[in-house]
């Protein structure tokens, strides 16, 4: 595809939690830890924009208690078929995020399912966890049938590579500039933060704690591994929040995958290219 002109539009971490964190880690290493640990497992929930709007009011929209987590989540069915897909947004995203993937599978027949993820979007709580997601797919899968296909970006990528390798039933997945190694994410947040990588450390630490296992056994290269479904892998080299290095590493562990890499569509305009929309309704047909 040819490189496109890219406006990098990485989420800049207000100055005042900088600070803190640096004045944390001053005192204590842990107490820092303690701090990015908190950021870390609460998403920014950003105003739906203005071009989510038609996917929001043509969906049919519900509640949908999840047992497990014991909260509700905001689901949205936006088509009617019985062919269907699940859209899986990414961290501090909504399920209308992927709307323009969404509008063309409903001109070629398709329902998709999407939701707000755990502290994300209309959804209940305020911090989320990808087994969270994990746990929403299955809930879905539950509340409304199978799924044929299904499309993740960033975290939703990783956490539909779980989803599939825990057995949700699906034929087909597509993973758009999907984050790779938990203990890689980890480092990259604490430098973002930053603060010094002792510190990621000690927030890796903190998560297995709370998980009670080891995080990195997440790691979209781990549930890779038990994939056998046919798999498409997207990205695009001028990714400013997950690397381009990330998609190569995730493909060399599927047994069933094709590559698309894009040059000049970052991290998120990939999802409305018309290029790569249509590249992912071929490879489903």
């Amino acid at each position: 595809m040819p490189k496109q002109k890219v406006n990098h539009k990485v989420f800049s971490i207000p100055k005042s939690i900088l600070f803190t964190g640096k004045l944390l880690e001053l005192i204590s290493p842990n107490l820092a830890a303690k701090f990015a640990f908190k950021l870390f497992m609460t998403p920014f929930r950003f105003k739906r924009p203005n071009r989510e709007d038609l996917m929001y009011e043509k969906s049919t929209k519900k509640m949908i208690l999840i047992p497990e987590l014991n909260k509700k989540i905001q689901a949205y069915q936006y088509g009617k078929s019985n062919k269907r897909v699940l859209l899986v947004h990414g961290w501090a995203g909504r399920g209308t995020q992927l709307f323009r993937i969404a509008e063309v599978l409903l001109q070629k027949g398709y329902e998709t399912i999407s939701f707000d993820a755990t502290g994300h979007g209309e959804s209940e709580g305020k911090t989320s966890a990808m087994p969270e997601f994990v746990t929403t797919m299955f809930e879905l899968e539950k509340e409304y049938g199978s799924f044929d296909f299904a499309i993740g970006h960033s975290l939703g990528g990783m956490a539909l590579l779980n989803a599939v390798k825990q057995g949700l039933n699906i034929k087909k997945i597509a993973i758009v500039a999907s984050g790779n190694s938990i203990t890689a994410i980890c480092k990259q947040f604490i430098s973002r933060l930053g603060l010094k990588p002792k510190v990621a450390i000690q927030l890796k630490k903190k998560m297995d704690t709370v998980l009670g296992y080891d995080s990195e056994v997440l790691s979209a290269y781990v549930a890779a591994k038990s994939i056998s479904i046919p798999t498409l892998v997207l990205h695009d080299k001028q990714d400013d929040d997950v690397p381009v290095s990330c998609a190569y590493d995730i493909r060399q562990n599927l047994v069933n995958s094709e590559i698309k890499i894009t040059d000049g569509l970052g991290h998120r305009r990939i999802l409305t290219n018309p290029e790569v929309i249509a590249d992912i309704i071929s490879f489903f047909k």
